[in-house]
């Protein structure tokens, strides 16, 4: 069987478009990824690291409705197979083809759909996918804050880019399982919290804080509290949509990730208006809001910070956030992986993508010579600390993961058809639940 806790890395494939869609920010090509990928799979085994978050450039593979150019996914994914790195796929990350628009076209769900089946047809033996990654991010930055894609500033562009974004994940987890009955899917989202700077301020912030958990609530099903339910009938959703959301239970096939940086954690001002507040209540205090609400396993699927004029900067957070991950552990809560993203250092990540200035940000476990930072020799030092340890106290926190070179096996055959009967015997409870209103 393969390893019981998921140690990962990341190899950022961000394409949103910005200049009003003239121009595509993409990770792979700043990163040079492209020229290098084979050499940036040989990091990920030099550092003990078998678990990848990865995934195509999908405004390059996905050409229109069922055309698609795999000769890049073909390459690349061969060559994970070959190594037994097992990828966690990320088909969307912050962009669309050009031919689709953006994330307010609402013919993007069901053509994801069909394009995360697709990617599963060709790679059968690919278990973990993140079909969108951080829905919640992906809608604010487009549609809230207008940074990326549609560069809209509306609670209505908002909700309109939440909902396509929440469904067309919902549709790819389901394509998926057709393929793969025991694909496990893990959420990437950024886990959010909102400090009220004064009295005045506490109203704001507790709307922000309701907010934060919709792309999840959505994703599982879960209902949403009553100001929010409001807040998206009052901008856009139906309420057919949104009961098509809480019908929708795959949580059995979910890991909950979720991404925590410094600058996760905000100040609300008394007219809602926000700021960085930094580290206060820090990973172990929010993760347990976001566990106790959704009650699902848990990976930290994302973290870095800046390595400074010490050298020692992300080393040091790299020490905190593995003391926290434990420390969640150790309180009961079912912590299954964890991830430094990226294993290179990104681009423009200062402006948040927002300028193509092609600006270095130290933040990868290597620079872009390829070269290992501090934090990446602490990384593979823990990693070869823990990975023996951490499986002795998990016996109960095992993920049923089928390692790349795993996936013919009998066995691994055995475990996707109870997949497909477990499916089956759930949702034939689900369709013999009465439903609840909000």
């Amino acid at each position: 069987m393969g390893p019981q806790f998921l140690f990962a890395t990341g190899i950022e494939n961000s394409n949103p478009t910005i200049q009003n869609g003239k121009v595509r920010v993409d990770e792979m090509a700043k990163c040079g990824h492209y020229e290098h990928w084979q050499k940036d799979f040989d990091l990920v085994q030099e550092l003990g690291v078998r678990f990848l978050r990865y995934g195509p450039p999908i405004h390059t593979t996905f050409l229109g409705p069922g055309r698609y150019d795999w000769s890049f996914a073909d390459a690349t994914f061969q060559d994970l197979l070959r190594r037994n790195i097992a990828p966690i796929v990320d088909l969307c990350h912050f962009g669309v083809p050009d031919w689709i628009g953006n994330f307010q076209n609402p013919d993007f769900p069901e053509l994801f759909a069909q394009y995360a089946k697709a990617f599963a047809l060709r790679f059968p033996w690919v278990q973990l996918y993140t079909p969108v990654n951080e829905m919640y991010i992906c809608a604010e930055f487009s549609a809230l804050f207008g940074w990326w894609n549609e560069q809209l500033r509306s609670d209505q562009a908002f909700v309109t880019a939440l909902k396509h974004i929440v469904k067309a994940n919902v549709l790819a987890m389901h394509a998926i399982l057709e393929v793969r009955a025991d694909a496990i899917f893990i959420q990437s989202e950024s886990s959010e919290y909102f400090h009220a700077e004064n009295p005045a301020a506490i109203r704001p912030a507790e709307t922000m804080n309701s907010r934060r958990f919709l792309s999840l609530d959505l994703n599982y099903g879960r209902r949403v509290e009553s100001e929010m339910y409001e807040y998206l009938m009052d901008n856009g959703m139906t309420r057919d949509e949104y009961h098509s959301f809480m019908h929708n239970k795959l949580k059995h096939h979910c890991i909950m990730g979720n991404d925590y940086y410094k600058t996760n954690e905000h100040r609300v001002s008394a007219n809602g208006h926000t700021r960085a507040s930094g580290e206060v209540f820090g990973y172990h205090v929010i993760t347990r809001q976001y566990h106790d609400r959704y009650r699902l396993p848990v990976m930290h699927t994302e973290t870095n910070l800046w390595q400074g004029p010490n050298g020692d900067e992300a080393v040091n957070w790299l020490w905190k956030e593995w003391a926290n991950v434990l420390r969640v552990r150790n309180d009961g809560v079912p912590v299954v992986g964890f991830t430094w993203y990226s294993l290179t250092d990104q681009v423009d990540w200062d402006t948040a993508l927002r300028e193509n200035n092609g600006y270095v940000n130290p933040l990868g476990l290597y620079d872009l010579n390829r070269n290992i930072r501090p934090v990446g020799e602490a990384y593979k030092q823990l990693i070869a600390d823990w990975a023996h340890v951490l499986p002795t106290h998990s016996v109960c926190l095992r993920v049923p993961i089928v390692m790349p070179h795993e996936s013919n096996r009998t066995w691994a055959k055995a475990q996707e058809e109870d997949a497909k009967e477990l499916s089956a015997s759930k949702s034939t409870a689900e369709a013999n639940t009465i439903p609840t209103t909000s």
